[in-house]
């Protein structure tokens, strides 16, 4: 492994490796047709956002299982979906070319944002969602000040030589990944762009807590960690098969863990130190096609979900031992 270990942040050594959360314990099925991403709410995690290719973003209750909301208004299917700090409100995005935002409380769309030319695979909020960022099939990111009326939008990055299939917005900076092979993160006070090349399309890039360090996805059927100050190669996730479609990968609770569903099914978990596929190797199959999104729950422990092209999305815990 390249890289100083003190790059792992100083609390995942004294973590102790949680066994993956693998009992359902529901599924999520009014779906019609594939499910594109699933979102814990803000906080608790007591509810789940997700969006599919029937057009509709479903509210959940992540525990009982139990539908909330519909909120229909795109005209093709939702790739993407960030909720706001304070849960109230949501942004979504996906083959429409605009972004919209929702009010929760009243499901009802509260503007809706034009600018892009091609399909918004990505949609993310800023810490206090004043700023909404948004990558495209048309190679750009765009950044919208919320606050403001103006249809413009305040930045346009323009790097990418093809589709923005990822992102994140940092308190500082923001990563963006494309089918272009390229991780590219810009320092906003600085003004500065260090673009990394991974080799494959990237398809997903989630950072630790800590920001430095972060978890790219490609379509090579590899998972890299990379210090994000640098761009090295800290450790290589492999086992799993992923080279047509996004599966989003995440951290496990406390950072200790990297988990991912594959185009097979199947979920997979690592120790993020020594990048060992967990037990059992190969795991079960748990969707009937491809895992388009995983996500751990913001605060337990014991719990995950993952969404799937099969229609569903299944939420998993730990069975407790008395």
């Amino acid at each position: 492994m390249v890289g100083s270990k003190s790059r792992f942040g100083p609390g995942l050594f004294m973590n102790h490796v949680e066994p993956l959360a693998r009992h359902l314990h529901t599924s999520l099925s009014s779906h019609k047709g594939p499910v594109n991403v699933a979102r814990y709410s803000k906080g608790g995690g007591k509810y789940i956002l997700t969006g599919g290719q029937d057009r509709t973003v479903r509210l959940w209750n992540a525990n009982s299982g139990n539908e909330v909301k519909t909120f229909a208004a795109h005209g093709y299917e939702v790739l993407s979906i960030t909720v706001s700090h304070d849960n109230a409100q949501f942004a979504s995005s996906g083959g429409d070319r605009s972004i919209f935002l929702w009010d929760v409380a009243t499901a009802a769309t509260t503007r809706r944002i034009p600018g892009h030319m091609g399909k918004i695979h990505v949609v993310e909020f800023n810490e206090d969602a004043t700023v909404l960022a948004s990558g495209s099939f048309d190679s750009t990111v765009r950044l919208w000040d919320l606050k403001a009326q103006n249809r413009q939008p305040i930045q346009v990055l323009e790097e990418a030589r093809d589709a923005v299939q990822t992102l994140h917005v940092g308190s500082t900076y923001i990563t963006t990944g494309s089918l272009d092979g390229h991780v590219r993160t810009y320092d906003l006070r600085k003004g500065e762009l260090r673009s990394d090349f991974m080799g494959q399309a990237v398809t997903s890039v989630v950072p630790t807590l800590d920001s430095q360090t972060l978890l790219v996805t490609t379509l090579d059927s590899h998972i890299r960690l990379m210090d994000m100050t640098n761009g090295k190669l800290l450790n290589d996730f492999t086992a799993h098969t992923n080279t047509e479609y996004r599966c989003r990968a995440c951290f496990g609770h406390g950072e200790a863990t990297v988990i991912c569903g594959d185009e097979k099914g199947l979920v997979w978990a690592w120790d993020l130190l020594d990048a060992k596929p967990i037990a059992p190797n190969p795991p079960p199959k748990v969707h009937q096609k491809v895992i388009t999104w995983t996500e751990h729950h913001p605060v337990e422990k014991g719990e995950m979900c993952t969404a799937s092209a099969d229609g569903t999305v299944k939420i998993w815990r730990q069975v407790d031992i008395e």
